[in-house]
């Protein structure tokens, strides 16, 4: 392909304006709440149920519509995930809603036991995930739920890159028998996709193309936009990668990850979690099974984080554009 002065796939419609200083941004959690009365209005089963913390998790907008289908449990989240499944069962569809670190974390085995043991048609959405929780600290920010619910048998993993992306995936959420782990963050990011967007969650996305790569960046959830301007970065020095959209971590893309795996024959992983068990230990477990790849893991490295802001813990825990700049740069000398 030509080079271009962005190398972003014109094929997906994505934000033109992305790497501009006025970016639009929301938050992921935002296109949470826009879909769950889109959902409400369309299907009557579907149901919604918070743990105390429905203006923080968005599902406000459902309650004031929909208030006879909408269950506020208190602060009481394994009850939240018992009754969801038994709603489920009654043929309901149930999206449950807290924070992260709470649900999945707190009621996890409730999770595991009442609704993915039993297939039940429930949805829960985790809030506040990541560092990026900021100032709350380390018992707010939820850094291990992508690798507590991708272990579970039966059940399917969310991360959506920003708010237009996460409406999609709670629509498909939606649609999808049986139980899903949706995963969102609490402050605006940019909007990196458009309406015109495809979305399939069966599909790795490259958002990124170019010519005669280097490596490899998977990113999932916001960090794809650090990915984006390492890329961008990287190819003002004559670095060129490829930056790939992991919006499901499970199940997994496998033939894409192989694909692009062996286009380059280098890797980085990008994502606002602990590097074990999330989507980078996805990706490896895929490729060290089917092939064998070098990889660089961009994320927190077996440690909490402190409270702060948010990109200033991004900087700090070598999260941010440059630790993935820098992450590209040691693999590719690597053999």
């Amino acid at each position: 392909m030509a080079a271009t002065k962005f190398m972003l796939n014109k094929d997906l419609k994505l934000n033109e304006k992305l790497f501009d200083q006025d970016v639009e941004q929301r938050a992921t959690r935002d296109g949470f709440g826009d879909a769950l009365v889109e959902l409400g209005q369309k299907d009557p089963n579907i149901v919604v149920l918070t743990a105390d913390l429905s203006e923080s998790t968005r599902t406000d907008g459902f309650q004031k519509k929909f208030p006879e289908r909408f269950f506020e449990v208190g602060v009481a989240e394994q009850n939240m995930a018992a009754i969801a499944a038994g709603l489920a069962t009654t043929g309901k569809t149930a999206f449950i809603s807290s924070y992260a670190t709470f649900s999945p974390g707190k009621n996890w085995e409730t999770i595991r036991t009442t609704i993915v043991y039993n297939n039940a048609n429930v949805k829960v959405a985790g809030h506040h995930s990541g560092i990026m929780t900021g100032p709350d600290g380390a018992t707010h920010q939820a850094t291990e739920d992508i690798a507590i619910t991708r272990v579970l048998p039966n059940i399917e993993v969310f991360v959506p890159c920003d708010a237009i992306e996460a409406k999609k995936a709670t629509l498909e959420a939606g649609k999808t028998l049986g139980p899903v782990y949706l995963r969102y963050t609490r402050d605006k990011t940019p909007i990196i996709t458009t309406d015109e967007t495809p979305f399939d969650k069966a599909k790795i996305q490259t958002f990124w193309l170019s010519e005669n790569p280097k490596a490899t960046i998977f990113a999932t959830g916001y960090m794809l936009y650090y990915a984006l301007l390492a890329a961008k970065n990287l190819e003002a020095q004559g670095i060129n990668v490829i930056v790939a959209n992991v919006a499901t971590i499970k199940p997994a893309d496998e033939n894409t990850i192989i694909e692009l795996a062996r286009q380059t024959g280098k890797v980085i992983t990008a994502e606002d979690h602990q590097i074990a068990g999330g989507m980078g230990g996805m990706i490896a477990e895929i490729l060290a099974k089917k092939h064998p790849t070098l990889i660089e893991f961009v994320g927190l490295q077996d440690t909490f984080a402190e409270s702060g802001n948010w990109k200033d813990l991004l900087k700090k825990y070598k999260m941010d554009e440059t630790a993935i700049e820098e992450a590209v740069k040691r693999i590719i000398i690597r053999n």
